[in-house]
């Protein structure tokens, strides 16, 4: 991984756009410039991090300072960097900072995601949801799977 810079925000925009479309057109809610845009208005370079596999852009991830802890947030991988144990990778690599820290880490994702079992094997619980998104929380040391 290497710190995000300001000129990373339209790669990483087409990533989520890509990613996403999937799971926002099964839910109705799938809008070409809208999911770009919304990702631009929150990018957040000093937070961010681009994640690299042998040397090239593969996907991104937010860990945002909360009130109470930590948001992690625009965790995308490429469709060829996906089921390979590098989403895991990086997600323990976060956890384990976040945990050393006693910090707790939300997040949200959209309902049907395949995602949300990753983030159930790391730990993360239900804490609400809605027709859209589902919120998860993780305690600080929570053990996942």
């Amino acid at each position: 991984m290497r710190p995000a810079v300001p000129a990373d925000v339209e790669a990483i925009a087409e990533l989520r756009a890509m990613v996403m479309r999937p799971d926002l057109e099964r839910l109705g809610r799938f809008d070409e410039h809208r999911v770009r845009q919304r990702l631009r208005d929150a990018f957040s370079p000093r937070h961010t991090s681009v994640i690299l596999a042998g040397g090239a852009f593969a996907g991104c991830v937010t860990l945002r300072p909360a009130e109470d802890g930590q948001w992690l947030e625009h965790f995308y991988l490429a469709p060829g960097a996906q089921g390979r144990g590098l989403g895991s990778a990086v997600l323990r690599t976060l956890l384990d900072r976040t945990d050393a820290d006693g910090l707790l880490v939300r997040l949200n994702v959209l309902q049907g995601s395949a995602a949300r079992q990753l983030y159930e094997r790391h730990g993360f619980t239900v804490e609400a949801q809605d027709p859209i998104d589902v919120y998860m929380v993780r305690l600080p040391g929570a053990l996942g799977t």
